[in-house]
C-alpha cells in the first residue's frame, strides 16, 4: 500500500527520489520521505505528513539534500496516524540506518517489547521502526550479516530498502509477499515497488521474489534468494512510453483513463482474434481437462470481483459449468470444495494484491489448477500461476479502476468463448456473433463516452443526495456493483447495489422522496421486470435516473426521470458499455462535490497488506 524508491549512483540522489515517489503516490500519500547519504553530509532524513509536494517544497524540489545514495518512501498509514515522526524512513536510535518499508511486521510489538528492555527508545508508532531499531541492535560491522540476522526474527509481509550509514557504497533491498523490482541502468541502479517510478530513466528492470535478498551498487546488482545463494535474475525490457504514466493534458488521471478504454480495449482483443477465431497461444487446455473441470472458481478483490460477478453469468451460460465467485480475503478462511478437476481463474490487476495471492496459493495448495488474468508483467500473481493472460491496458494511475476493470471484461470474453469452443458447447452462430461484436466494442464506447456532457448534467442534479442505490438484474446487477463502487470511493456518498430483486425483501424501507436510484435495465430478456421495480421506488419518492439500451429507451423515458442510452450489443457485452456511463457520473459527481479524485480518502491503488 506505501510505495518505495532507493536510488545509488554517481548524481543527486534527491530529485530521482522525488519524481519517482511522484510516480508512486497513488500507493500511499498521508506522508512522505527521504533518507539521502552524503560524503560530508551523513546520513539525512527529511519527512514530512501531507503529499508529496510538502516534501518537496521543504527540500527545494531535492535540492538541499546531498549525496548519490538514498531511499524515498509515500505512505498510506497502517501502524501509527499520520505524522512526520511515523513517515518512512524509519531511522535507528543512533541514526546509523534508515528503513523504508511496505506490509506489516505481524510481530513487531514482541519485537518492540524485546528492544525496548534493552534500552533503546522508539520515536514512532510505527512497525517499520522496529526493522531499523532491530538492524542496530544486531549491527557488528557486517552489513549483510546484521540485515540477515535481523530478517531472521521478523515475520509478516515487507518490502525493504536499506541504507547503512557504515556502507554507503551499498543499498539493500529485500522481498517478502510485497512487490520490489530493480531498475538497471548505466552508472546506477534502482529499486521501486513499481515500474512506474523508474521507467523515465531505465526500461531494463528484474523482479525479486519472496526471500530474496539485493545488495545494489552503483555498478551492479547482486541478487540472493532465501537460502542465501546468488540467483541470476532475468531483464525484462519495458515497452511502454512515460507518456503513459502521465495525465496528458486532463485534469484527472481517472478521466484520463476512462478516455482511454476504446484503445485498451482494442489492444486486449484484436490481437487474440484471428479469421473469426479467439486464439489464447498462452493456454494449453485440453478439451479433455475442460469437459471435467468439475468447478471453476473466481477470485479477486473489489473491482475485479465485480469482473468476476459478471464473467459468472456469462461464463455459466457458455459452459454450462457451475461457477463460484468468491472474494480473496474470504477465500482461505471457508474451507472451500476443491479437486484436481478445479480450475481458480484469479484476476488482479497488479498482481500482487496480497489477499488474491494468498488464496491462489491456497487454492494450488488444494490442488485446483490456477489461471491469472493480470495486468502487470512478472508480477508475483503471473509467476506463480499455472497461466496466466495479461490485459495489456498499461499502467493505471488513478486509485478508482477504470481500464483495468474494462480489460479484464473483456479477457473474461475470450475465456469464456475459447473454452465453449474447445468443449464444442457453443453453437457456430453464437459464437461468431459475439466474436464480430467483439469488434464494435471499441467504436461504440467512443460513442457513449461522447455523452459525457450529458452525464456531467446528471451528475450536476444529484452531486447533494446523501445515499444513493443502484438497482439491476443478471448482469446488470453486477455492473450496478461496480457502479456503486466507484461513486462512493471517489465521491464519499454512501452507495449500495442491490438485485433489483430484493428491494421487498428490506432495501425498499431506505427509499424515501429524493432517493436517487440508479436503474440498470440494459438486459432486455428481464427489462420489464426491472421496470416494475423502478415503479415501486418511485411510488415512493424517488428519482431515478435510467440505463438502457436505444431500443428500450422509448419505454424507459415514460418511466425515469433521466435516461441514458447505451448501443444495442450481444447480452454478453453489455457490461462493457454499461459501466463507461456508471464511471463517467461517478467521476463528476466527485469533481462537482470537490474531491481528490484520483487520490481519495483512505485509499491507496495497490493492496499489499491483509
Amino acid at each position: 500500500m506505501c510505495g518505495i524508491v532507493g536510488f545509488i549512483g554517481n548524481e543527486e540522489a534527491a530529485p530521482i527520489l522525488l519524481d519517482g515517489l511522484s510516480r508512486l503516490e497513488y500507493r500511499g500519500y498521508d506522508s512522505t520521505g527521504l533518507a539521502v547519504y552524503g560524503e560530508a553530509e551523513g546520513l539525512q532524513v527529511v519527512k514530512a505528513k501531507g503529499r508529496l509536494k510538502v516534501l518537496s517544497d521543504l527540500t527545494q524540489g531535492g535540492a538541499t539534500v546531498h549525496g548519490a545514495l538514498g531511499v524515498g518512501h509515500t505512505r498510506w498509514a497502517t501502524h501509527g496516524a499520520p505524522s512526520d515522526a511515523n513517515s518512512h524512513p524509519q531511522v535507528s536510535e543512533s541514526g546509523r540506518f534508515a528503513v523504508v518499508h511496505n506490509g506489516i511486521i505481524e510481530n513487531y510489538a514482541e519485537i518492540k517489547e524485546f528492544l525496548q528492555g534493552k534500552g533503546i527508545k522508539f520515536t514512532s508508532q510505527t512497525d517499520t521502526e522496529v526493522v531499523a531499531q532491530l538492524l542496530e541492535y544486531n549491527y557488528h560491522g557486517g552489513l549483510l550479516e546484521t540485515v540477515n540476522k535481523t530478517l531472521q526474527r521478523l515475520r509478516g509481509a515487507y518490502a525493504l530498502g536499506i541504507v547503512c550509514a557504515n556502507h554507503p557504497d551499498m543499498l539493500i533491498a529485500v522481498r517478502q509477499d510485497s512487490p520490489l523490482i530493480i531498475g538497471h541502468g548505466d552508472g546506477f541502479q534502482m529499486l521501486a515497488s513499481d515500474v512506474t517510478a523508474v521507467i523515465k530513466y531505465t526500461r531494463e528492470v528484474s523482479y525479486l521474489d519472496d526471500g530474496d535478498l539485493a545488495i545494489l551498487t552503483a555498478d551492479g546488482v547482486e541478487v540472493l534468494d532465501r537460502y542465501r545463494q546468488r540467483v541470476e535474475k532475468p531483464v525484462s525490457h519495458v515497452d511502454w512510453e512515460i507518456s503513459a504514466a502521465e495525465k496528458g493534458g486532463y485534469e484527472h488521471f481517472m478521466a484520463k483513463e476512462i478516455m482511454e478504454q476504446p484503445e485498451a480495449f482494442r489492444k486486449t482483443v484484436f490481437p487474440r482474434l484471428r479469421d473469426g477465431k479467439v486464439i489464447l497461444d498462452e493456454l494449453t487446455y485440453t478439451p479433455e481437462y475442460l469437459k471435467n473441470m468439475d468447478k471453476l472458481y473466481i477470485i479477486a478483490c473489489g473491482s475485479s470481483y465485480h469482473v468476476g460477478m459478471v464473467a459468472k453469468y456469462n461464463l455459466e451460460k457458455l459452459l454450462r459449468k457451475p461457477v463460484e465467485v468468491t472474494l480473496a480475503s474470504e477465500f482461505r478462511y471457508c474451507d472451500p470444495i476443491v479437486t484436481e478437476h478445479t480450475l481458480a481463474l484469479v484476476i488482479s490487476q497488479s498482481g500482487e494484491t496480497i489477499d488474491t495471492l494468498a488464496a491462489m496459493r491456497e487454492a494450488k495448495r488444494l490442488g485446483a489448477r490456477v489461471l491469472a488474468v493480470v495486468n502487470v508483467v512478472g508480477s508475483t500473481i503471473a509467476r506463480e500461476a499455472d497461466d496466466v493472460l495479461y490485459t495489456w491496458a498499461g499502467p493505471e494511475i488513478a486509485v478508482a479502476t477504470t481500464k483495468a476493470y474494462s480489460t479484464q471484461l473483456a479477457v473474461t470474453y475470450l475465456i469464456g468463448l475459447y473454452f465453449a469452443d474447445q468443449m464444442g458447447v457453443i453453437d457456430k452462430k453464437m459464437y461468431d456473433e459475439i466474436v464480430g461484436q467483439l469488434l464494435q466494442i471499441p467504436t461504440k464506447m467512443e460513442a457513449i463516452l461522447e455523452q459525457s456532457k450529458d452525464i456531467q448534467y446528471f451528475a450536476s442534479l444529484y452531486f447533494n443526495h446523501p445515499s444513493v442505490f443502484f438497482i439491476g438484474r443478471n448482469i446488470d446487477y453486477a455492473v450496478g456493483l461496480e457502479g456503486s463502487l466507484k461513486l462512493k470511493e471517489i465521491s464519499y456518498i454512501h452507495s449500495e447495489a442491490y438485485a433489483a430483486g430484493e428491494l421487498k425483501h428490506g432495501t425498499i424501507s431506505l427509499i424515501e422522496p429524493g432517493t436517487l436510484v440508479v436503474a440498470l435495465a440494459s438486459y432486455a430478456p428481464l427489462f420489464e421486470k426491472l421496470m416494475s421495480n423502478v415503479v415501486e421506488v418511485k411510488s415512493r419518492g424517488a428519482s431515478v435516473l435510467g440505463l438502457t439500451v436505444e431500443s428500450k429507451g422509448e419505454e424507459m423515458v415514460k418511466i425515469v426521470d433521466h435516461t441514458i442510452l447505451i448501443p444495442e450489443v450481444h447480452p454478453m457485452l453489455l457490461p462493457s458499455l454499461d459501466v463507461l456511463p456508471m464511471q463517467l457520473f461517478a467521476y463528476h459527481v466527485a469533481l462537482q462535490r470537490g474531491c481528490d479524485i484520483d487520490k481519495p480518502r483512505n485509499l491507496a491503488k495497490s493492496v499489499t497488506v491483509e
